[in-house]
């Protein structure tokens, strides 16, 4: 078989392929609600007062902050916690995603502990069932943003929406521990009822447009990527994710720093101290885009929940 007809074969299924010899991709004409290309993300909010530090850090710089994720999960919070979470992101215009559920890598078997791959997967039916749970107890306390690792879940919260039992405007957005690396399974994560999907985070700018162009889904992509996903950072890959992904959400983790899931009081002012760098990279990133692609750097004001 010839390379010219595994493209061909691929194509005409829908997917064409990209390569790094050819071009990046057209630029994409899909936009946020609000008419912006990107937002930015930071992640591993782990409770109010990592949020605070975050909008406290934010407003000094004045980066402009569009979604909040957290990593431990519902389980970890107190009613009190995530309405105040939930409080906050009212107040300044911010989603506020949180994770679902117990997942295979706090669980007792072992292939979690030696694969990430399947760190967040939902062991067991009974986890599936913790997940669902979870997701209503988000829903009940004013939640409209869900972070989900498990496709199971995902499938199950898809239809959930679909027959009135949770939020028509609830986002389902894919953890980073849901492999997404060709447009395939984008589309496949979308038909399951995914509206924000985290795509791997080693991929070239070809293969992030052919997943543009398999799906109508906000993209979500680490720019700068935790050590155990990989470690790149990519800042200088910006202004042509954001040409070819929009609209996309760019994610600031942190290189050099360590796992602190789940967070708790005894490691709160290092979960500050993360949160605060994560959006002191995101001034670095916009400053970089605004220097290299002026006519792509947007600085949206509010954000807005793209669903």
């Amino acid at each position: 078989m010839t390379l010219h007809r595994i493209n061909e074969l691929c194509a005409g299924l829908g997917h064409p392929v990209l390569t790094d010899g050819h071009s990046n991709g057209s630029d994409s004409a899909a936009r946020f609600p609000d008419g912006s290309r990107y937002k930015v993300e930071i992640p591993s909010c782990e409770g109010p007062d990592v949020m605070a530090a975050v909008l406290d850090e934010a407003d000094r710089r004045g980066v402009p902050i569009h979604r909040v994720s957290q990593g431990s999960g519902v389980m970890m919070l107190t009613d009190a916690e995530i309405e105040r979470m939930v409080a906050l992101g009212a107040e300044h215009g911010i989603e506020v995603n949180l994770f679902l559920g117990p997942r295979s890598a706090w669980d007792i078997g072992g292939q979690a502990k030696v694969s990430a791959a399947v760190g967040a997967a939902a062991r067991g039916n009974s986890a599936v069932a913790a997940s669902l749970c979870d997701a209503e107890r988000a829903v009940r306390l004013g939640v409209r943003s869900l972070l989900v690792g498990d496709l199971g879940v995902l499938a199950l919260l898809g239809r959930m929406k679909a027959d009135g039992r949770m939020p028509e405007d609830l986002v389902l957005k894919t953890s980073v521990l849901m492999p997404l690396s060709n447009g395939p399974t984008a589309a496949l994560y979308e038909e399951m009822g995914a509206t924000s999907l985290n795509i791997s985070t080693d991929l070239t700018v070809p293969q992030i447009a052919e997943i543009r162009a398999a799906t109508s889904a906000p993209i979500d992509m680490y720019v700068e990527v935790p050590d155990d996903q990989g470690g790149a950072v990519r800042f200088y890959d910006v202004p042509e994710v954001v040409r070819v992904a929009a609209p996309v959400y760019l994610k600031l983790g942190l290189r050099n720093a360590p796992n602190i899931y789940p967070v708790g009081g005894h490691i709160g002012a290092m979960a500050q101290n993360l949160g605060r760098e994560r959006v002191r990279r995101a001034e670095l990133v916009l400053r970089l885009l605004a220097e290299l692609a002026p006519e792509l750097a947007e600085a949206p004001a509010t954000a807005s929940v793209a669903g």
